[in-house]
């Protein structure tokens, strides 16, 4: 049956919500599968953490568990890095990966890596603009022929969600290679050990790929929907 007001641009949605829903489910699956391989020095990931910021002269950095599944993350401003509950005291080579990671994050803060410094200024933008742009979208195709500018800031403001994004894929990539770099010159980890944390990392980095492929297909929609407005 045709409907004449079905929106063929909602397949560019789908389509990145495919594409998410692959590598979230591709990441907890290798995750599970090294979360099985313990080390076989008998660390746990909170105490490669804490070896690691204490090898990287970083002491002002505090590390904490915090609630839920892969919830792991490293604050900048409170310097504070968190470990979730299935990661703190697990020692397999995945958990390993996983706290590594998030000291490579505290690494790039205390070395002022510049992309990380450009992601942390722009969050509050981003958040303004992703509040705003859809409201603006709206007022500005209801009320196109007196507010004509306002589709098109509302286009711009929902472009800084893929910024962001793709300003995201250098930061995580970069934490993942200091990770990796730690656990190896600090043999941590054995070699056969380290390329496993490496399938967890690349996997998880997958993960902002697609990330950043979403948002791009939600801003093309937008523009392919309210784009033409300033032609027509």
């Amino acid at each position: 049956m045709f409907y004449p007001f079905f929106d063929s641009t909602y397949i560019l949605v789908i389509i990145g919500m495919l594409i998410s829903m692959l590598a979230s489910s591709y990441v907890n699956s290798t995750y599970r599968k090294f979360d099985k391989v313990m080390n076989r020095k008998g660390y746990t990931a909170t105490d490669v953490a804490r070896l690691i910021l204490q090898d990287s002269g970083i002491h002002n950095v505090g590390v904490q568990q915090i609630s839920g599944d892969l919830t792991d993350n490293y604050n900048s401003n409170t310097k504070i890095l968190s470990l979730s509950q299935t990661v703190a005291d697990s020692r397999s080579v995945a958990a390993i990966g996983v706290a590594a990671h998030e000291c490579g994050h505290a690494v790039q803060d205390q070395k002022h890596y510049a992309p990380l410094k450009l992601r942390i200024a722009l969050v509050p933008v981003v958040n303004f603009g992703a509040k705003i742009s859809i409201p603006l979208i709206l007022i500005g195709a209801i009320f196109f022929s007196t507010t004509p500018a306002l589709v098109t800031i509302g286009l711009w403001c929902f472009a800084l969600t893929f910024l962001f994004q793709v300003v995201t894929l250098p930061v995580e990539f970069n934490a993942s290679k200091r990770a990796l770099a730690i656990l190896s010159d600090n043999h941590i980890l054995d070699d056969d050990e380290l390329a496993m944390a490496r399938k967890v990392l690349i996997a998880a980095a997958l993960t902002y790929v697609a990330a950043a492929v979403a948002s791009l297909l939600q801003v093309l929609r937008l523009f392919l929907l309210f784009g033409n407005n300033n032609r027509n």
